[in-house]
């Protein structure tokens, strides 16, 4: 069970001050217009482009799709997609979470 499920609170290895105060600002963050310049300054073009593919992966695994039908729309390699599909299988629930949010699912009621 995770931390998630349990109702406990998830002990990061990257859990600091400095990135509770780096996530305090990413979540006073009010629409993507802001989300766009904030993140135009904290990364570079590659690193979020990097998360997007990550993402994507995520999304199109949490639907369904088959490891060979990702790798033919999205640019990434196989070991990104078996890391991704790792995460969302025995990870921190967090690509679960969000997704699960996007989708309409109310994740206080499972």
């Amino acid at each position: 069970m995770s931390a998630a499920e349990d109702g406990g609170v998830y002990e990061s290895k990257m859990r600091s001050k400095e990135t509770d105060r780096l996530f305090d600002a990413i979540l006073s963050l009010k629409n993507k217009e802001e989300c766009y310049r904030f993140f135009d300054d904290l990364c570079t073009f590659g690193e979020i482009i990097a998360m997007s593919q990550r993402f994507q992966v995520a999304e199109e695994l949490y639907n369904g799709s088959t490891f060979s039908s990702i790798s033919e729309r999205i640019s990434v390699s196989s070991t990104t997609i078996t890391r991704v599909n790792k995460c969302l299988h025995y990870g921190a629930d967090g690509y679960r979470a969000a997704l699960d949010r996007m989708n309409g699912k109310d994740d206080t009621s499972e």
